[in-house]
């Protein structure tokens, strides 16, 4: 599967943890990220992952568009609901196009880890039911 993995600034730290905590199920998958935070999962778990710019240059459009174009099948993207962010509405077309596209998302350690576990299970192959030419 293919994951984007996406963190506000306070919450880089974190989703680094998470990634450290799931590395042998995250090496098995094909990992994307806004540049800062790829980096930083990169350094601390030497897992492989495609960077992209940063998400305030554009990294969060890079992602939108490989979501828009069913590129990927996993989103887990760390927000900081307590500050206000100067690129909010690029955030809410990246969740607009999860909506369209059926992507599961993950936007906090709760539902990240529900997912992780299901991915690990093979419960998220659900794509290939519903869409048997995306696999």
């Amino acid at each position: 599967m293919n994951i984007a993995l996406i963190a506000h600034d306070a919450k880089k730290e974190l989703l680094v943890q998470f990634c450290i905590a799931y590395c042998g199920i995250l090496s098995r998958h094909s990992l994307c990220a806004t540049g800062t935070t790829g980096k930083m999962i990169s350094e601390a778990t030497g897992l492989t992952i495609l960077r992209y710019m940063s998400g305030s240059q554009g990294g969060d459009q890079q992602i939108s568009a490989r979501i828009a174009c069913d590129e990927i099948d996993l989103l887990i993207f760390f927000r900081d609901p307590m500050t206000a962010k100067a690129n909010e509405p690029n955030e809410n077309d990246i969740f607009r196009l999860c909506d369209i596209r059926n992507i599961p998302v993950a936007t906090n350690i709760a539902t990240a880890e529900v997912l992780i576990h299901g991915l690990e299970r093979g419960d998220l192959d659900w794509r290939n039911i519903v869409n048997p030419a995306h696999s």
